[in-house]
């Protein structure tokens, strides 16, 4: 069993990531460690230092070096390039504000995320090399290609079956970053050999279209974990941009790492927090 551990550079781990961690590592017979440092605008290159100390403390060593997308950028293009000459994609020339004005306006879906302002509009190679753009995933045609939205099974046995409703024109590669969060974690996992996906109950939306990328790119279907939240003990999760506490911390007050990690998977939390319901 391949398992892998993906955080962000965007700060400071806590338990939360902890916990997914010491899970994965726990399932994994290979366990490996990838940085997922596609975002310009909050990743830093010294928060790296600090997960890959987070995780010594904690006493899981990653099995091989890590992984770091920023350097996979040539990969992530491939796989696009293959999606354009399909005609699964199209290039968004809208802004935020463009989506959300249009969402509020009399004709807009305000069921969708996207209304699907550019989805038809003529291919224009000047405007493209002259305007930014995201490139995003055409889900109709999508879906008519794959025979509808692949389902996945979970660790425990159960059988999730995705559906059309779940599917949206998902970004695919952004205005300001060379792959969205979709397509590098399919491209990484099906190239590092990942078998079991853990993650957070919070990723399992983006399952359906993460599962329709993979078929589409004939990628393996892995299995997957989405494990419930470590939160505080009032149910409030735990939060980068809300300053939770960090493993840094807890190693400065003198907490054991092993023995933390160790408790982690059997699920004994430190007092004054708790995993979620669901």
């Amino acid at each position: 069993m391949i398992t892998r551990f993906a955080p962000s550079p965007t700060g400071r781990l806590h338990l939360g990531h902890a916990y997914s961690a010491a899970l994965g590592r726990s399932l994994g017979t290979r366990w490996l460690l990838r940085i997922e440092d596609l975002d310009p605008g909050r990743a830093r290159p010294e928060f790296i230092g600090g997960i890959l100390a987070d995780l010594a403390w904690l006493g899981l060593a990653p099995d091989g070096a890590p992984l770091v997308q920023s350097e996979r950028t040539a990969r992530y293009d491939a796989a696009l390039e293959e999606l354009k000459a399909r005609g699964l994609v199209y290039p968004c020339f809208c802004t935020r504000a463009d989506i959300a004005a249009s969402l509020t306006a009399p004709h807009g879906d305000a069921g969708s995320a996207y209304p699907g302002t550019c989805r038809d509009l003529p291919d224009d190679p000047a405007r493209r090399a002259s305007t930014p753009h995201s490139w995003r995933l055409d889900s109709a045609k999508a879906l008519h290609e794959a025979g509808g939205v692949p389902g996945w099974r979970e660790h425990d046995g159960g059988r999730f079956d995705g559906s059309a409703a779940m599917i949206g024109d998902a970004i695919l590669a952004r205005k300001d970053a060379p792959s969205s969060y979709h397509l590098a974690c399919v491209v990484d996992d099906w190239e590092s050999g990942v078998t079991l996906v853990v993650r957070g109950s919070d990723l399992r939306p983006s399952t359906p279209v993460q599962r329709l990328l993979q078929h589409l790119l004939g990628a393996p279907e892995p299995t997957y974990l989405h494990h419930r939240l470590v939160t505080h003990e009032d149910g409030r999760r735990l939060a980068k941009r809300d300053s939770a506490p960090t493993l840094l911390a807890m190693r400065e007050a003198g907490v054991d790492g092993p023995a933390l990690a160790a408790a982690l998977v059997t699920g004994s939390l430190p007092t004054g927090y708790r995993l979620a319901d669901h």
